[in-house]
């Protein structure tokens, strides 16, 4: 998942508890990224029409929504 040896744990941690709970609601799949300075923050695809290349190159997990719209 990570390929810096130096990272911060607790950082993806809160990333990832925040995609969990996010995701439990949500009709869109929650991302973990990489930031530039080592951390991690969590997205929801649904702020974003198509994720750009840049983002998608730095997801390092991604938590799968909960909800469906198909009727």
């Amino acid at each position: 998942m990570q390929t810096n040896a130096a990272y911060d744990h607790s950082a993806l941690l809160a990333a990832l508890h925040a995609a969990q709970r996010r995701a439990a609601n949500s009709y869109f799949d929650q991302h973990i990224l990489e930031d530039r300075d080592g951390g991690f923050i969590s997205i929801d695809e649904g702020d974003y029409a198509a994720l750009p290349q840049p983002l998608i190159d730095r997801i390092v997990h991604t938590i799968r929504r909960s909800l469906v719209d198909e009727m």
